[in-house]
C-alpha cells in the first residue's frame, strides 16, 4: 500500500510539474508575441503634426517625380522613412483605407543602408500583436525590381513567410506587374518586372537604381521619347 501511495505522489507531482511547464511556456510564447521592435514603438510615438508635415512632403515628392517622368532625361527621387510613415499615417488611412488589408493596422517602415523593416498591428497570422518583415530590395537590372524576403515574426517569434509570400503574388497580380520568383540562398526573393509602355504613351520611363541609406530610399533612372 505504501508503495502505491509514494507511486501516485510521483504521478501526481510529475503531472503538476508538467503543467507548471506548459504554463510557463504558454506565457512565454505570449509574451513573446506582445513584443515590439524598438523602431516601431517610435514611429507609433510621432507627434500627429509631424506626421501630416511629413506626408505633405511625401505627397509633393510623388508629385514632382510624375512631373520628371513626363519629361524627357534623367530623374531620381529620394524619399525618407520619416515622409513615408507620415504617409502612411495620414493620407493611406484618410484616402486610400481599401488599400489596407483586412485585419493589419497601423503600418510603418524603418530603413537603412542594407534593408528595410516594416511592422504592424495584426489581428491575423494565429493572434494579436506586432507583425514584422525584414527585405532586402535592389534593382539587378534595369525596370526590374527584386525583393529579397529575409524573415517575418510575430512579436519575437518567427513566422513562416507562405502566407507572406502569398499576398505578395496576389498583390502582383492584382496590380499587372510581372512576378517571378527566385531563391538567393535559401530566401525568396520577388522580381517584379515593370510594364513596358503603352503604344499611345509618349515616354518610356525606365528605373535604373534603388540604393538605401539610413532612413532613406533613393531611385533614380531615365526618361526616353517613345
Amino acid at each position: 500500500m505504501k508503495r502505491k501511495a509514494r507511486l501516485k505522489r510521483k504521478v501526481f507531482t510529475a503531472l503538476v510539474v508538467a503543467l507548471l511547464l506548459l504554463g510557463l511556456a504558454g506565457l512565454a510564447v505570449y509574451r513573446a508575441s506582445r513584443q515590439t521592435p524598438e523602431f516601431y514603438r517610435k514611429a507609433m510615438k510621432s507627434d500627429p503634426a509631424a506626421q501630416s508635415e511629413a506626408s505633405h512632403r511625401m505627397l509633393g515628392k510623388s508629385s514632382d517625380l510624375l512631373s520628371a517622368m513626363k519629361r524627357e532625361g534623367a530623374w531620381h527621387a529620394l524619399f525618407t522613412a520619416e515622409e513615408i510613415n507620415g504617409w502612411l499615417a495620414v493620407d493611406l488611412v484618410r484616402n486610400h483605407p481599401d488599400a489596407i488589408p483586412e485585419g493589419i493596422f497601423d503600418p510603418r517602415i524603418a530603413v537603412n543602408p542594407e534593408q528595410i523593416s516594416l511592422a504592424c498591428r495584426t489581428d491575423r497570422a494565429g493572434g494579436n500583436g506586432v507583425l514584422s518583415l525584414t527585405v532586402e530590395p535592389y534593382v539587378p537590372e534595369p525596370n526590374v525590381i527584386a525583393v529579397r524576403f529575409r524573415r517575418a515574426r510575430l512579436g519575437a517569434m518567427p513566422l513562416p513567410l507562405k502566407h507572406v509570400l502569398d499576398g505578395v503574388t496576389e498583390a502582383g497580380r492584382q496590380s499587372g506587374l510581372r512576378l517571378q520568383w527566385h531563391q538567393v540562398d535559401g530566401d525568396p526573393v520577388a522580381l517584379f518586372r515593370m510594364p513596358p509602355p503603352d503604344r499611345g504613351d509618349k515616354w518610356s520611363v525606365r528605373i535604373d537604381s534603388l540604393r538605401l541609406a539610413e532612413g532613406e530610399i533613393y531611385l533614380s533612372g531615365t526618361v526616353k521619347r517613345q
